[in-house]
């Protein structure tokens, strides 16, 4: 099986990271997209982060009737801070009949070179990039196993929404109505 992996924090999960799971689902060969929860990022202080399995539940809450998108807390279990590397080996060894590709923002993208051992990335996994603002990215300027999608280019942020809610601000249409019900009964970001 063909399964796009789109790592996160999801802090929290909005409706434009689901836009764009939804648009790789359905617009290219990948069957599934797995959502991959990062406890820790080591390129992003983890100062403002939710609890993991907190943001486990606002993901599962926010995919639960579609079939396409899954959520895994495979980096849960992994040494932390969470390298994109290790996870992919973890992946890849655990199922071997499913083929690996890497979802990321175009600033994700600006950003490879930081990452740990990226040339091995770029080797052995395709990577589909969408376009953020102010980081356009043009196929002529890419690898052979770089595919960068025409997908809707959103200006939302995670941390948009967690300054609405420390503010009192609505935040309905920027997140699904369950997560937004479980963030105001939990009082999360508050």
């Amino acid at each position: 099986m063909k399964i796009g992996l789109y790592f996160g924090s999801f802090n929290p999960i909005h409706v434009g990271h689901l836009i764009i799971a939804n648009h790789v689902a359905s617009f290219t060969q990948m069957q599934q997209v797995w959502f991959v929860i990062s406890p820790q990022n080591p390129l992003k202080p983890s100062s403002e982060l939710l609890n993991e399995y907190h943001r486990l539940v606002l993901i599962q809450k926010a995919i639960e009737n579609n079939i396409q998108l899954k959520v895994t807390d495979v980096e849960f279990r992994l040494p932390r801070p969470s390298f994109t590397i290790d996870t992919l080996t973890h992946l890849t060894e655990r199922y071997p009949k499913h083929q690996f590709s890497i979802i990321m923002g175009s600033d994700s993208y600006t950003n490879l070179p930081r990452w740990k051992n990226y040339q091995l990335i770029l080797k052995n996994y395709p990577i589909i990039i969408y376009n953020r603002l102010g980081f356009e990215i043009h196929k002529e300027n890419i690898a052979e196993n770089i595919t960068v999608l025409d997908a809707p280019i959103l200006d939302i942020s995670a941390s948009i929404i967690r300054k609405n809610i420390k503010k009192g601000k609505s935040i309905q249409y920027l997140v699904t109505e369950a997560v937004e019900k479980e963030i105001m009964e939990n009082s999360y970001y508050k």
